[in-house]
């Protein structure tokens, strides 16, 4: 089958990873922007990530079959530094505007700190000023923070920014989060991680109870212990569980084709060839 990874972080990822997911079957990816593994101090290195992304990815996941697509914004886990944020954010338009940038985000919530919330609803207001769809990060739970208060308030600045739920993912979701999320129309992220998120049998027993309407699984994969294939494994597993093709189709790729694609810059090329590296690499 033909998937669609609606979010991964390539920029950490491989050459081999790319050859390892076109062999999986999937054909298009969307990256969010992403922390670099240090605090960035300057407006200017965010610019240079964002051009990487849009445009040096693209053209790296195209020699190996994989249409790539990029979410801009300035992460939960920099948005502490409130003056840098906002200088940033004064500049990111000519990125949000590329074609090739079809939803804010990662936006949301780190440690769940008021310069985080006054970040986050300011890239909500920059989505839906370009009719943008919206990919929201859920916090970890941690000593400090617990995700389950980070989706109810996350939840509640939504309900007051008042945007069109079906342009909205929370993402991340887990089994004590999934009933605060599904009592609103939003969709409803779910991500395949080892340790720190979930796994294909826990993705399985959530979709049981909670239903694929409005849900998008994604590997989240970075420079962490991860899994940019995840994705097929949990489309062979959820097989062995008794869902059919057609729900698993509907999961993998119709869901997340119909999420990005209220974006008209949307277009995955979905048979691109795979080229030999042999061809190109000197």
């Amino acid at each position: 089958m033909t998937i669609i990874e609606p979010h991964i972080h390539m920029l950490s990822r491989t050459t081999d990873d790319y050859t390892a997911m076109y062999n999986a079957g999937i054909r298009c990816v969307v990256e969010p922007s992403f922390w670099q593994g240090v605090n960035r101090r300057h407006p200017g290195t965010f610019f240079d990530y964002f051009q990487l992304s849009l445009e040096f990815e693209h053209t790296r996941a195209r020699r190996y079959g994989v249409d790539h697509w990029s979410c801009i914004s300035v992460n939960p886990k920099e948005a502490d530094d409130l003056p840098l944020a906002m200088e940033t954010l004064a500049g990111m338009a000519p990125y949000l505007d590329h074609p090739r940038c079809v939803a804010v985000g990662e936006i949301g919530f780190n440690r769940i700190t008021p310069n985080e919330e006054i970040v986050f609803q300011h890239q909500l207001e920059m989505a839906k000023a370009r009719a943008l769809p919206v990919l929201i990060h859920t916090p970890h739970d941690t000593a400090q923070t617990r995700k389950v208060d980070g989706v109810s308030r996350i939840l509640d600045i939504l309900r007051e920014f008042a945007y069109d739920p079906s342009m909205i993912v929370v993402d991340h979701n887990t089994e004590e989060t999934m009933p605060l999320t599904r009592k609103t129309d939003y969709w409803a992220g779910l991500t395949v991680y080892p340790y720190s998120k979930l796994n294909p049998r826990r993705v399985v027993d959530i979709l049981r109870r909670w239903g694929l309407e409005r849900v998008t699984v994604n590997s989240s994969a970075d420079w962490g212990v991860s899994d940019p294939c995840s994705l097929a494994k949990t489309a062979t597993f959820m097989g062995e569980q008794g869902f059919t093709p057609a729900q698993i189709q509907s999961l993998l790729f119709d869901n997340p084709q119909t999420f990005y694609a209220q974006t008209p810059k949307f277009k995955p090329q979905l048979d691109l060839p795979y080229i030999d590296p042999a061809t190109y690499q000197r």
